[in-house]
């Protein structure tokens, strides 16, 4: 075992969890999730099967990550946020139906959001504290409030764009189809 669990934390044996992760109190991690390298789970966070962390994630006090979610590398999720995984909640429905949700890397979730399932947050974006997600957020968007709207873009760092699509130490961007991506072609 080449990571570090708290011994409150419960991880179903299958589990395989990457080099250098840490994961804290009262976590649960669920048979069939998978865990990434150098990643952060900190205390109280529910972790339910089928989901995927990659690389150098860090997931925050009181997340609920659920079914269906991949949060691919680099991405940070601030504490209590939730990813819903079913747009028509019942108890014990028949008919319910998994609806994947992506976060591409780098993305940013800001503490207390919420986000949809069936919907992919583009690298490198920010979702605003509180924010409610229900549909694709472009790569480097900013977005806030409930629900959720763009308000600008953002660097790899988080830092807004200006009007130029300039970051403040000088970096460009330029438009694609799923929303910005660095002009010297560095980002995924």
């Amino acid at each position: 075992m080449n990571y570090y669990k708290h011994e409150t934390a419960l991880i179903a044996q299958d589990v395989p969890v990457g080099d250098g992760t840490r994961v804290w109190a009262f976590v649960n991690i669920q048979s069939g999730a998978v865990i990434g390298r150098e990643c952060n789970i900190c205390d109280g966070c529910f972790i339910e099967k089928g989901v995927a962390v990659q690389d150098r994630v860090t997931i925050k006090n009181g997340v609920s990550v659920y079914e269906g979610v991949t949060l691919e590398n680099d991405v940070f999720v601030g504490p209590h946020a939730v990813f819903v995984n079913d747009k028509y909640p019942r108890s014990r429905s028949v008919e319910w139906k998994l609806e994947p949700t992506f976060v591409r890397q780098g993305a940013s979730l800001g503490a207390n959001c919420t986000v949809m399932c069936g919907v992919e947050i583009g690298a490198f974006a920010l979702i605003g504290a509180g924010s409610v997600v229900l549909e694709d957020v472009p790569a480097h968007a900013l977005v806030v409030g409930n629900p959720a709207r763009q308000i600008g873009w953002v660097d790899r760092q988080g830092r807004r764009l200006d009007a130029a699509l300039c970051s403040p130490d000088g970096e460009t961007f330029l438009k694609t189809g799923k929303g910005l991506q660095a002009a010297g072609g560095t980002d995924a």
